[in-house]
């Protein structure tokens, strides 16, 4: 008995210590004097704040400052266009490690701040005790390079006379107090999302109503305009990936998922808009594809966006008229779907959730409240299209939603392309339709995105309209900046499009032809490309042959495209269009070069390619680029000719029969050759992996390089235990491929 006695005292005088350290750990994870206050994430991450102001900012445990503390205050309350600067602080006290602190403002009103700091996260809410709807944020001292900030920041180029047409990625000098897409010019894929590569952090105030963002040389800043809480404002840390990984963290818990992509989107496509305009019907879609599919395009999708409903009463004219065709211009319209399903299109039609004010289901929505409404009533608008006066669908009432999701089966088609535009003289939260395209997905549809806050329910994440009358400079920038913003899946508008049947200059001129190729070359190096008005308009050969060749480039990549679009989904980083900044972050000449003046815009496509399409508003005259190579061993796509990085090509020629592509990083790339899938390695790197995935985007293939004999290459499909059969093609060792199949290459 004693000998249990001391045992059991033994485990007492054991326990006791472990438990105080338990109770005293977030303690030990904070240190207060009467100036500053320091809280560690018990990794390597420390919050650091003066008091007076609530100057804070964050570093590392060995000196390394992350995000400088604003010189003044860091903290902003109060009317947006008067804000009142924080004061003094007064530390309250730590609970299930979240630490709050009360902010007394010049004014002498009091903020309640909460934070909990993560090993790779800080998270923010700030609370008005009065319970009152005021403008909050938080500031620091600016940093640069930073990058992001959606379709906000692109049009923002724009919006101001002195900016106007200096189209670039960069973010410093911007400024938006009352942030959300409906302010100013169009900017419908909406992300306040910010990334600072060179200062490892990545930035967001998650919030869809109006928003303050202001990143200049010196301060940065998020918050919510009108709000009695801010709920969601983060700070990540470390390198891209470990910032992407988070970010995504941070949208899945707060209702803006990202969700699975499917394959066909990501093939060579085909929209009647740009093709035919106006003028489709069953006879002349038909035509116009079969003629593409005749020339050899390898045609994956199409859309016929708009025209396909009745047009015998205006009230018809809406893609809200749910299964109701055109009788004389689609009179069989089960029969003309079945047609191109069986040519292997997938198809789609365009999508509004705008109700004309009489039209054939707009009754149901009235009587159920499903539209928005303004004193108790369903409000009228007046938007880009349709052109009648619409209801809008409340896509915050799940029973609306529902009720809609449900119609658009009517439609019975592959997936829709969402498209809601010409709203901006109103204002909606920035999430007017995620609801919606959320639930389409769940339902199995495939969507080309074009509104949307943070959410990613589909497939393509379309830019603004682009098309050739407009800056060239700033489709490359606005692709660019959706990949940094979280939206990396990106579709630059229809190859040649006419929108609207406008022509080009009368004729069509050697400067038109040009941009066509050009036009052709950057789409094909995107995530989705699409086609417009055929090539043989045109009358040239080589038109023909360069827009011919864009198409099956793309067709050929479509696998490993969609490979690095299930590896987003999973990851957040934006393995489909990979900024170099973002790929090669501490490579100074990296940055600063995607913008008018450089025209330096490359991004990586996976771990083995990089994009370098000569692209801009000078595409009539230039034919060459100053091209960079970072670190590594890079191979020329067309040439195999094989450079060392880092080294910058200067003056670059780049003709439009030009593939614009190096390969690099892994060396490993899948692609589909006359309807096989081929591994083709390159030799760049004598240790990498890369993972594959499927058509079905589950199946995994691992791909390992393995200090190989470059002279006396050996490759092992390690699934069958098999030596297999290989053949040196274009520059690559390229074998048969099967997807789930594990391969060496050594």
């Amino acid at each position: 008995m004693k000998r249990i006695n001391k045992l059991f005292k033994g485990l007492i005088l054991i326990c006791i210590p472990i438990l105080l350290q338990q109770c005293t750990g977030n303690e030990r994870l904070i240190s207060e004097d009467k100036d500053k206050i320091i809280i560690s994430n018990g990794h390597e991450i420390e919050f650091v704040l003066i008091k007076d102001g609530f100057r804070y900012g964050f570093e590392k445990t060995d000196g390394t400052l992350l995000v400088p503390a604003h010189p003044v205050s860091g903290l902003l309350a109060g009317v947006p266009e008067n804000l009142s600067q924080a004061e003094s602080t007064k530390y309250i006290g730590e609970n299930n490690s979240v630490y709050s602190f009360e902010v007394i403002l010049e004014n002498k009103n009091i903020i309640i701040l909460r934070l909990k700091l993560e090993k790779e996260t800080a998270l923010f809410e700030l609370e008005n005790p009065d319970d009152e709807a005021i403008a909050m944020v938080l500031r620091t001292a600016g940093v640069s390079p930073g990058y992001g900030l959606g379709d906000v920041l692109t049009n923002w180029w724009q919006r101001l006379p002195e900016n106007k047409g200096k189209f670039q990625t960069e973010i410093t000098g911007f400024e938006n107090y009352d942030y959300h897409s409906s302010n100013g010019y169009a900017a419908r894929m909406v992300s306040n999302f910010a990334i600072y590569p060179i200062n490892q952090f990545g930035l967001i105030n998650i919030d869809p109503e109006s928003k303050i963002i202001v990143n200049t040389k010196d301060e940065i800043i998020q918050g919510s305009r009108h709000t009695k809480k801010i709920s969601s404002l983060y700070y990540f840390f470390g390198n891209p990936k470990a910032i992407y990984s988070n970010f995504l963290k941070a949208r899945n818990e707060n209702g803006f998922p990202v969700m699975k992509p499917d394959y066909d989107f990501y093939g060579v496509g085909w929209e009647a808009w740009g093709a035919l305009a106006w003028n489709t019907s069953e006879e002349t879609v038909k035509d116009d594809i079969d003629h593409y599919l005749d020339l050899g395009y390898p045609l994956k999708w199409m859309v016929i966006g708009s025209g396909f409903w009745p047009h015998t009463d205006k009230k018809f004219e809406s893609t809200t008229s749910f299964g109701m065709w055109d009788k004389n211009k689609y009179p069989n319209p089960g029969n003309f779907k079945q047609y191109f399903n069986n040519k292997g299109l997938k198809f789609f039609i365009g999508l509004r959730i705008a109700f004309i004010h009489n039209g054939p289901f707009t009754k149901d929505g009235l009587e159920n409240d499903y539209f928005l409404e303004e004193n108790g009533k369903a409000k009228a608008y007046n938007i880009g299209f349709p052109k009648s006066t619409v209801y809008l669908l409340d896509v915050h009432n799940k029973e609306a939603v529902k009720w809609y999701v449900n119609l658009c089966d009517k439609w019975q088609v592959d997936g829709f392309k969402e498209d809601v535009y010409g709203y901006g003289k109103y204002s909606f939260p920035d999430d007017k339709i995620d609801a919606v395209n959320i639930a389409l997905k769940k339902k199995g549809y495939q969507i080309m995105i074009r509104n949307s806050y943070l959410t990613s329910a589909g497939e393509l994440h379309r830019i603004e309209d682009f098309n050739y009358d407009m800056n060239q400079d700033r489709g490359p920038v606005n692709s660019l900046t959706l990949a940094y913003s979280g939206f990396p899946l990106t579709y630059m508008d229809i190859v040649g499009g006419l929108f609207g049947g406008r022509t080009f200059d009368g004729e069509v001129s050697n400067r038109i032809k040009t941009y066509l190729m050009r036009n052709a070359r950057i789409a094909s190096l995107h995530p989705s490309m699409s086609m417009g008005k055929g090539p043989w308009n045109y009358k040239d050969s080589l038109v023909s042959e360069i827009i011919l060749e864009s198409a099956r480039l793309h067709a050929r990549l479509h696998p490993y495209i969609y490979n690095n679009a299930i590896k987003f989904y999973q990851t957040g980083y934006p393995h489909t269009m990979t900024p170099l900044p973002i790929a090669f972050p501490n490579d100074i000449n990296v940055h600063q070069r995607e913008n008018y003046r450089e025209r330096g815009f490359q991004w990586m496509i996976g771990d083995a390619l990089m994009a370098y399409p000569l692209y801009g508003e000078d595409y009539e005259t230039a034919r060459t680029r100053n091209v960079y190579l970072p670190k590594g061993k890079w191979i020329d796509y067309d040439t195999g000719k094989e450079y060392k990085g880092p080294l910058l090509l200067k003056d670059f020629e780049i003709p439009v029969e030009k593939t614009p592509l190096f390969v690099g990083g892994t060396g490993i790339v899948i692609e589909e050759i006359e309807g096989e899938l081929k591994g083709r390695i390159y030799p760049v790197a004598d240790k990498a992996q890369t993972i594959f995935y499927g058509k079905d985007g589950e199946t995994q293939s691992v791909i390992s390089i393995e200090n190989p004999d470059w002279e006396n290459l050996e490759i092992t499909d390690l699934t069958a235990n098999s030596i297999i059969v290989f053949e040196k093609k274009r520059f690559a060792f390229q074998f048969n491929f099967i997807e789930g199949h594990d391969y060496r290459i050594n």
